[in-house]
């Protein structure tokens, strides 16, 4: 009782806002905290399989204004599903280590693909109200799992060349001198970046003074 309690409040503590977070205001603390990508992968792995939880246990008893809860539940899930797409393909443009995050991607999105099936399956009478949610669930789960199974390396390079692509896309609509002013930004950051990345003869830990 006291785990449906908690999931129940997962819902309860949402804004009830049309744009409202997908996360509860806790959940999105810990994400902050969370910066290493594969830890905050794990972590929205965790957040969705809540969802599911809550979901299952919404679906097994039929209680008044339950359809509401469904639908809402449901859409939070997708986006947490489309989150962790986001902060792999982040991490892959940068060349990262995602191999320990993405084993648990894959394995937690079976499990919770098999278990949207299922519900699916079920037809709860008021599947009407919320079957286009769980349609969408489904689908969303099923490409994510796709992309977690596929190879990381193969990824990696799609996501950057589809980030090129876009900043392309985001270039071709800027005016020129916006462009210029991007463009010379850029430069500057670089070659920020470059001064502090500058080479030394030094081994590590030694100084003038060690000379």
């Amino acid at each position: 009782m006291r785990t449906i309690a908690f999931l129940m409040g997962i819902v309860a503590a949402l804004p009830a806002a049309a744009q409202r977070d997908f996360l509860t205001a806790d959940e999105a603390d810990q994400v902050r905290q969370v910066q290493e990508p594969n830890d905050r992968l794990k972590l929205y792995v965790y957040f969705a399989r809540q969802r599911i939880d809550l979901l299952q246990q919404l679906v097994a008893k039929e209680k008044p204004g339950r359809s509401a809860l469904i639908h809402d539940t449901l859409e939070d899930y997708t986006k947490i599903i489309d989150a962790i797409d986001t902060v792999a393909d982040d991490a892959l443009k940068r060349k990262m280590d995602l191999q320990i995050g993405m084993a648990t991607v894959a394995d937690g999105q079976k499990q919770m693909l098999a278990a949207l099936k299922k519900i699916e399956e079920s037809a709860p009478k008021d599947v009407s109200r919320y079957e286009f949610v769980l349609k969408q669930a489904i689908e969303t789960t099923s490409d994510s799992l796709d992309l977690s199974l596929e190879d990381l390396r193969t990824r990696s390079v799609q996501a950057q060349e589809r980030d090129v692509k876009e900043k392309k896309d985001r270039e071709a609509m800027m005016q020129p001198t916006d462009l210029e002013e991007k463009r010379a930004q850029e430069k500057k950051v670089a070659a920020t970046e470059q001064k502090k990345k500058a080479p030394t003869l030094y081994r590590k830990g030694e100084t003038p003074k060690n000379q």
